[in-house]
């Protein structure tokens, strides 16, 4: 059952580093309240934008309430222990930026090209290392990997629904997954779907003859 809390985010702090959690929050449709006395220019649009309540002010416990999840992202190391203190009493979920103690999860660096998502966490150890290592696999991805994804996943699902369970359909999506695919006639892995759906077809053919 969905509680009245799910969903209902919030922020304190509103400076670079609130921006980028910020946006985070809202790529996953979260309901998102920023609290902070001085508040950026992208924060700002945010709000403009309608996709975040500012209330400019200080942090107090009261901004907890009917919460699922809140992130201290002040540059005050008290303000941030504060505001997990009061989420620990209240049975909200944390996340202290760059502050693994002060932590009840940690937001990953995310490579992401369509539906394809690759996270990068280092358990709060180091998150210049996994933003590092998400440049470094931002370089290598091809730009057009998301729309390669969603070619194998429409030949994935013409396989699994036209090719019987078994070592060969089994056989055939490994294979998939490691190959170019397109929607012309000629290319090669279309070819290979082809050929499983003759010889399923075959099979089916000869166990209704017989």
């Amino acid at each position: 059952m969905r509680r009245e809390s799910d969903g209902k985010c919030v922020v304190v702090g509103a400076g670079t580093i609130a921006e980028a959690k910020i946006t985070s929050l809202l790529n996953a449709e979260a309901e998102v309240t920023v609290v902070a006395p001085f508040i950026t220019i992208g924060v700002r649009q945010f709000a403009s934008l309608g996709c975040v309540a500012l209330i400019e002010r200080e942090f107090v416990s009261e901004d907890l309430n009917g919460i699922f999840l809140v992130i201290a992202a002040t540059p005050s190391a008290e303000v941030n222990r504060a505001v997990y203190e009061e989420a620990q009493r209240r049975g909200v979920l944390c996340n202290a930026v760059d502050d693994p103690e002060n932590c009840d999860f940690y937001f990953p660096a995310v490579v992401q090209r369509g539906a394809l998502q690759i996270a990068i966490s280092t358990a709060g150890e180091s998150p210049a290392l996994a933003q590092r290592l998400r440049l470094e696999i931002e370089e290598q991805l091809e730009p057009n990997a998301g729309d390669w994804l969603a070619s194998l996943g429409s030949a994935r699902r013409e396989v699994l629904a036209t090719v019987p369970t078994g070592e060969e359909r089994k056989r055939l999506l490994h294979k998939l997954g490691t190959r170019e695919i397109c929607e012309l006639v000629e290319c090669p892995s279309r070819k290979l779907i082809a050929q499983a759906q003759r010889s399923a077809a075959l099979e089916r053919d000869a166990g209704v003859s017989s």
